[in-house]
């Protein structure tokens, strides 16, 4: 394979954390990534199975553990949220969600998800009220979506859209087109995080080149230091899980 999607895992349902579903989802992750890790270990890897915050570290262990692990090969997929993004600020300021790009950085839950209104294209001047409305809106879309269903199921349709969009940008960077950009939680030095979603562009080896978080205004700053703690906390919970694992249930 050159291309490797992992969706696998159980969706949230009400009242369901991104956390809930780890115990499930991180094992499921573990045991694929030990398949990619055995039978195609240069394939580029889009993980989608949440917490994304946590399964990308945890894949990344399995891979260091294989010996196989390169960080230029492995994307948590958070094109969901710049779907959101796009499609929010749209319906603020009138236009077609195509005509719209909002980089989305930080991580793939709740506070973590970090839109950043101040670069969005084209250029708009927000209130207060639509930035508080927009963020929020944002960051708890997936929420948005499970309440809706009344515990029938999450947000599947646009995360398939979503997951669609990033692997067709993959593989036509895998056939050698060039300045493919995207927002992705990868391995990263943009912040003291070890994993972070930034804006990368990608090519036939995978990630070419992280691009810097960029300016942020007063309230992004707040966000991102208000993010840190609990990105910080998943990222170590994903690593604990496969360095320690937990014991078997008898």
């Amino acid at each position: 394979m050159d291309l490797v999607i992992i969706p696998a895992g159980v969706p949230r349902k009400p009242g369901m954390t991104r956390d809930d579903l780890f115990n499930i989802n991180a094992g499921i992750v573990r045991t694929l990534i030990e398949g990619v890790a055995k039978h195609c270990p240069r394939a580029i890897i889009n993980i989608i199975s949440n917490p994304v915050n946590s399964t990308v570290p945890i894949a990344a262990e399995v891979l260091k553990k294989a010996g196989v692990y390169d960080p230029k090969r492995l994307f948590g997929v958070t094109t969901l949220d710049v779907v959101r993004a796009n499609t929010f600020v749209a319906d603020v300021i009138g236009v077609d969600p195509k005509m719209v790009d909002v980089p989305v950085l930080g991580g793939h839950a709740g506070i973590t998800i970090l839109p950043i209104l101040s670069q969005a294209t084209p250029k708009f001047t927000f209130t207060d009220k639509e930035v508080a409305y927009l963020t929020n809106r944002i960051q708890n879309g997936g929420t948005e979506v499970v309440e809706a269903k009344k515990g029938a199921g999450s947000a599947t349709l646009s995360m398939a859209y979503a997951a669609a969009k990033f692997a067709e940008s993959c593989l036509r960077a895998l056939q050698g087109e060039s300045g493919i950009v995207e927002c992705a939680y990868v391995d990263c030095e943009v912040t003291e995080l070890p994993f972070f979603a930034t804006k990368v562009r990608i090519g036939r080896s995978g990630i070419e080149e992280i691009y810097p978080l960029g300016p942020l205004n007063a309230h992004e700053r707040e966000g991102l230091e208000k993010l840190k703690p609990e990105l910080h906390e998943s990222i170590q919970k994903g690593v604990k899980f496969v360095q320690n694992p937990p014991a078997p249930k008898s």
